[in-house]
């Protein structure tokens, strides 16, 4: 199985990750490990696979916009001779400064963006996803995409730790603070994406050669239909 810090070694071995930074993450990786086997449990599903990113990731709605995000994680499609995976990028400056409710906070709000991937794909529904023009309306979006926390997840401490850190959208003050100071203020590599960028996009073709577990897809409808009835119970 692949390292999931390989990326990380091989940028630290280049030099562009200085030696107490590259050890701060070697420490904390486990808290991340951690979240992932917590999210297993918590779901009966397993967790795609999952790697650190060697970067911070920095996200605007334009190249001349002052207006900026950093992306601690991205779930991302990977279609790759004719083969479907999808991946979990989870930055280093994440697991070096993120606390531990933070980390399993973000890694099950991917988790939720991988199921709702599955779910898509097999309805053929990815061909028209919408881009949004700025953070706030991105925001905005991704939260009304996503499956229910409480539907998917049965661990009391995981689903509050969404919830005070995902109410609309997760923003961490303190968190940003110290990837500024201690990542981007000390040139360490950082990655500029756009939101268009972020959007998932597959061909007809590509999304028919695509085979998913029947098992998986019934689990994926049992946990639409169980997120829809909840939502009704929160409009009603």
């Amino acid at each position: 199985m692949l390292d999931p810090l390989i990326r990380f070694k091989e940028s630290h071995h280049k030099g562009l990750i200085p030696d107490d930074t590259y050890n701060l993450v070697l420490k904390r990786f486990p808290i991340a490990v951690g979240g992932i086997n917590r999210i297993e449990k918590a779901s009966k599903i397993r967790y795609p696979v999952a790697y650190v990113e060697p970067t911070a990731v920095i996200s605007s709605s334009s190249p001349h916009s002052y207006e900026f995000g950093i992306l601690f994680a991205r779930t991302i499609p990977v279609v790759f001779e004719d083969k479907f995976q999808v991946v979990i990028q989870i930055s280093a400056p994440l697991v070096a400064y993120g606390l531990k409710g933070t980390i399993h906070a973000i890694l099950a709000h991917e988790f939720l963006h991988y199921l709702e991937l599955i779910r898509k794909i097999s309805k053929m529904d990815l061909l028209s996803d919408e881009i949004t023009g700025n953070l706030f309306e991105n925001v905005y979006a991704d939260e009304t995409r996503l499956f229910e926390p409480r539907a998917v997840f049965q661990d009391r401490t995981l689903l509050d730790h969404i919830t005070k850190r995902f109410p609309s959208g997760f923003r961490d003050y303190k968190l940003e603070d110290k990837v500024i100071k201690y990542w981007i203020d000390k040139d360490l590599p950082q990655t500029n994406v756009s939101l268009d960028s972020n959007t998932v996009k597959l061909s007809i073709e590509s999304l028919s050669k695509i085979k998913i577990d029947s098992k998986f897809l019934k689990k994926i409808d049992e946990l639409e239909h169980k997120s829809g009835k909840i939502r009704k119970k929160k409009l009603y």
